[in-house]
């Protein structure tokens, strides 16, 4: 009996390793490979590098990627970070909405006679 109660923790660090490590890593490279299965032409994507892309041609393991206008490179379908479907909105067009025009700004004074 007093055997198996020494064997108690080590099981126990085992199961919570299990849980908290190897579990939720195996979830997300099978949600990764699901992702990659799925990339089509005409999807939006970002590499693992950070590049955004549009993929123009698809091949067994590879992708053909247009960067810019008459700018083709081919990566392998591992490299593909994340898929954006909604190809009205680009990464540049974020980026110019965040930003209020001048124009439209509230005007603030720092007038330090101003009453507070």
């Amino acid at each position: 009996m007093e055997d198996a109660l020494s064997l108690l923790p080590i099981v126990a660090i085992a199961v919570i390793f299990w849980l908290l490590i190897i579990r939720p890593a195996s979830r997300q490279r099978k949600q990764a490979a699901e992702l990659q299965a799925a990339l089509g032409v005409g999807d939006d994507i970002m590499l693992t590098s950070g590049i955004f892309g549009t993929i123009v041609g698809a091949a067994d393991d590879h992708l053909q990627v247009e960067l810019a206008p008459g700018v083709v490179i081919r990566v392998v379908r591992g490299a593909v970070a994340s898929v954006s479907r909604d190809a009205a909105a680009t990464p540049a067009d974020e980026a110019t909405d965040a930003v209020e025009p001048a124009a439209e700004r509230p005007e603030t004074t720092t007038d330090p006679d101003e009453e507070r």
